[in-house]
């Protein structure tokens, strides 16, 4: 398809494979730390709370010098890592992959916590009497009637990350072809005469992605709702 140059492809390939890896990698951490400030009272619940939003408050461009300075070749984890098993972060798509997690972070947990505070405790705790133990209580009751606000947290998170820019060009700088994602893709091109077509093909393209994923959480989400309903 000549639309598209090769260098634009390679953007929007690894933009895809970025979100990808980046939601299904928080996801269960995500549903942990919803369930956690949704049900749990423990010391430190408000300072867990600031943490997860802390990447909505601060620059993106922070954040992203504060996992160079954390994940980095030079700095304590970077350097564990890949001493322990030869994982580089800085300036790799992996990199990119951490980065688009961090930030998208948040909208999932908000989303999953909401589904979590509207489901009924008592339900859980019927379960409870009955001998279930708690994974069995989340599993069976929790997470069927959360399901549409999961599916909702994930595709949130999905379109943060795709959209990402200012952690990620930070953290792993705009390579093409290794770290160049879509957002960065379209930096460059408006940075030289004439890229103003491959911007604004690129434009289309994000725009494209982010309805539709919107469309089919939507369509995702009422059918989880007409099962729990049905059920």
């Amino acid at each position: 398809m000549d639309w598209f140059g090769p260098e634009e492809w390679q953007a929007v390939a690894l933009s895809l494979k970025v979100s990808f890896w980046a939601v299904l990698l928080s996801l269960p951490f995500g549903t942990l730390t919803a369930y956690a400030l949704a049900r749990w009272q423990f010391r430190g619940h408000q300072v867990l709370n600031g943490l997860v939003h802390l990447p909505l408050i601060l620059p993106p461009v922070v954040t992203g010098y504060l996992l160079l300075l954390t994940f980095g070749r030079r700095g304590p984890v970077g350097a564990w890592l890949e001493e322990t098993f030869g994982l580089i972060l800085a300036f790799r798509w992996t990199g990119a992959v951490l980065a688009a997690a961090i930030m998208a972070f948040p909208l999932m947990v908000r989303a999953i916590r909401l589904a979590i505070e509207a489901v009924d405790p008592k339900l859980e705790q019927a379960a409870s009497t009955l001998g279930a133990s708690r994974l069995s209580v989340f599993t069976t009751v929790t997470l069927p009637l959360i399901l549409p606000g999961v599916i909702t947290g994930v595709v949130l998170a999905f379109a943060k990350a795709m959209g990402e820019f200012g952690a990620t060009i930070t953290f792993v700088s705009n390579i093409p072809g290794q770290t160049q994602t879509l957002p960065s893709a379209i930096y460059t091109f408006l940075q030289v005469p004439g890229g103003e077509g491959p911007a604004l093909r690129l434009v289309i393209v994000s725009v494209i992605v982010a309805m539709g994923a919107l469309i089919a959480s939507e369509l995702l989400a009422r059918r989880a709702r007409k099962r729990v309903s049905g059920s």
